[in-house]
């Protein structure tokens, strides 16, 4: 187990900005950053990071947290696993105490098939490095493909043994359970035995973008035509093919710092630009390329070029993922080598500046590299020619910005020497047929509006109103599928995270008797913090949270008043309880909301009053109407009909309904 001094420290030194950005691509928005959700696809940057409160809020899927959270939810670490990766990244000793029995056993099975994994990347990179076979025939074959110990042990490369169980007793001796080799594919296990599925193979490590190890491609050494040269880890809980990237965790950085992404078939690929000076570089690893992979590279830049290699049929194949890039928004340029090579090997023939210069004066636009490559396969053929036309015209409609589909019009136009009327009723066709289709596959799904579970829901607003609204007119207000109880707790907890602290001025109301046994209302006006007004009022009302969240944030908050007389707004933030973490980031993180940040009133000389201005009437109206909301309960469990009520039953639904109107004449008066 990890020391509460190490963990401290990695709290205080870790810079959530850092963190994030080494995985979303963020932009200096005001005081904060934003970027592109790495959760869901999107196009609009709804993700919002502060560097000032040291938290992060992605709107589109209501996440938040702090640094540790962010690793939790984008590279499934355990506490422990994130607290360890800050650590290392941070240069922080780690300090642990021995773990009990239960502490191990209740490691997850995600987390065991990641630790099994690392554990074969290890055995694999020693047995290569370490071993007469190893150095023999995998470290052999390496440095014949050119590659220097510094990058066999950046990609930490290495060797599976040919023999039929090696890696599986060894893993077995180290306490590794065969259920979790079996579920990463590392050893498959058929009826009584057992074999390496990378046997006599050297093997390639999967890294997620954080650099844990997902899975692995083996290559066979052998001319065997009846088995696949290249072999990857099946799809499992934590290596999805289609949504990994090869080399991205050696290349983000560069990718971030060049602005521009290089994209490629074969891990060698990666590896020899690696070698050669261009780190900037990702492989699709031999499948065709998906949205998952190009979102990726859309959260670290706009910028990807696509490198094929001198075969005309490969790159007729690989072309169709550019449309994809398209629909992302993304700028894509191309680079192709001459006939016969590859990056791979054109890297190698080639000195660091050859291979810049190369990519960087046959870049071309898209739009020319396509046309020109399906303008050779038409031969002139006038029906071949439109079906082209139609073909450019097509992935032209895949991009969102209108401008820019304007300018590749225009361009697709002078190259083709077609006019630029008849390309925009092709596009403006394309482009009200995909519309159409995507509205008939709306109508069949059954479409609710996602809202952050997080955020205050419009109806809290809204029953705000209506309940002074129904008080003052005399009566109650439909609450139909509004959970105003929740509501308002919710907006107690609110209040106390972002204005608990702030001294404020109140108005108590006193109620004397005249000579004439009329009841005189005067007010009398005190100061107090937010936090000690709330908390008085509940503990007059001996009221606890109906939600066991904010009944948990409410206790540490009244305990940090005890302590230390002020509400510790990061020990929440940082709870080790995710849903404490998660609602604290959300509350204090909803005005960045980018769908709530409409109407920018200053720029219309229109005078909106702050939250601090009007605190006092937020907090004495959302006490008074809880108290109402409990009140009413109260009285619909009292009242049941048809039944004969004792004298003091009466007297309790009486006192409720005289409680009742005592309130609506308070919040009449509230202002």
């Amino acid at each position: 187990m990890i020391s509460r001094s190490t963990i401290d420290r990695v709290f205080e030194t870790a810079r959530v900005e850092e963190v994030i950005g080494e995985f979303v691509q963020l932009k200096k928005a005001g005081s904060n950053f934003k970027g592109l959700s790495p959760f869901v696809d999107e196009k609009s940057p709804s993700f919002m990071v502060s560097p000032v409160k040291q938290i992060w809020k992605d709107f589109s899927t209501g996440k938040g947290g702090n640094a540790i959270s962010f690793l939790m939810e984008h590279e499934h670490y355990s506490y422990p696993e994130a607290i360890k990766w800050l650590a290392k990244k941070y240069n922080i000793e780690i300090e642990e105490t021995e773990q009990s029995s239960e502490e191990k056993q209740q490691m997850n099975e995600r987390e065991s098939m990641f630790l099994v994994s690392k554990f074969a990347k290890d055995y694999f990179h020693e047995t290569m490095l370490n071993t007469n076979k190893g150095k023999a025939i995998g470290l052999s074959y390496f440095k014949e493909r050119g590659f220097r110990d510094d990058t066999i042990k950046t990609f930490e490369l290495g060797y599976c043994l040919d023999e039929w169980d090696g890696f599986t007793k060894a893993a077995l001796l180290k306490g590794y359970d065969l259920k979790y080799m079996a579920a990463t594919g590392l050893t498959i296990v058929k009826e009584n035995r057992q074999f390496d599925r990378f046997k006599g193979r050297v093997m390639f490590p999967i890294h997620s973008m954080s650099g844990r190890i997902l899975g692995f491609g083996g290559r066979i050494l052998t001319a065997d035509k009846k088995v696949a040269k290249y072999l990857n880890s099946p799809e499992s809980d934590i290596y999805h093919k289609s949504k990994i990237l090869y080399g991205l965790y050696q290349a983000k950085k560069e990718i971030a710092k060049q602005d521009n992404c290089y994209l490629v078939e074969g891990y060698t690929d990666v590896i020899s630009f690696h070698q050669s000076g261009v780190e900037n570089v990702v492989a699709s690893s031999g499948t065709a390329l998906t949205s998952d992979q190009i979102r990726l590279v859309n959260r670290l830049t706009k910028n990807i070029t696509v490198l094929f290699d001198g075969d005309a049929a490969g790159i007729r194949a690989s072309i169709r993922g550019i449309d994809l890039i398209l629909e992302q928004g993304m700028n894509v340029r191309v680079v192709q080598f001459p006939d016969g090579e590859d990056p791979d090997s054109f890297a190698k023939a080639h000195s660091t500046e050859e291979l810049k210069s190369h990519l960087k004066d046959n870049a071309q636009d898209f739009i020319n590299f396509k046309v020109s490559l399906l303008l050779k396969e038409s031969n002139n053929d006038p029906i071949k020619k439109a079906g082209v036309i139609r073909d450019i015209v097509t992935s032209i409609a895949k991009i969102p910005d209108g401008i820019k589909r304007e300018v590749y019009i225009q361009e697709c136009s002078r190259i083709l020497e077609i006019s630029e009327r008849v390309l925009f009723s092709e596009l403006a066709q394309i482009i009200s047929k995909g519309a159409l289709e995507k509205n008939k596959a709306k109508k069949k799904q059954n479409f609710s509006a996602q809202q952050d579970p997080n955020e205050p829901p419009p109806e809290y607003f809204m029953a705000q109103e209506q309940a002074q609204m129904g008080l003052v007119k005399g009566g109650p207000v439909s609450t139909e599928k509004i959970d105003q109880l929740s509501i308002l707790e919710k907006e107690i907890i609110r209040l106390l995270l972002l204005f608990g602290n702030e001294d404020v001025e109140f108005i108590e109301e006193i109620e004397n008797i005249d000579e004439n046994d009329r009841i005189i209302v005067t007010n009398r006006k005190y100061n107090n913090k937010v936090s000690a007004e709330i908390y008085v009022h509940l503990q007059d009302d001996e009221i606890e949270f109906t939600n066991p969240v904010f009944q948990e944030i409410y206790v540490q908050i009244i305990h940090h008043l005890n302590q230390y007389e002020t509400i510790k707004i990061d020990d929440l933030i940082n709870s080790e309880n995710k849903e404490i973490a998660t609602l604290v980031t959300s509350i204090i993180m909803e005005k960045e909301n980018p769908k709530m940040q409409l109407s920018k009133w200053d720029s219309k000389n229109i005078e909106v009053k702050t939250d601090i201005e009007v605190l006092q009437k937020a907090v004495t109206d959302v006490v008074f109407n809880l108290r109402r909301v409990l009140i009413d309960k109260l009285v619909t469990q009292a009242l049941v009909q048809g039944k004969e009520y004792t004298t003091e039953e009466k007297e309790d639904i009486m006192k409720y309904n005289s409680l009742r109107i005592k309130l609506s004449e308070k919040l009449k008066r509230v202002v």
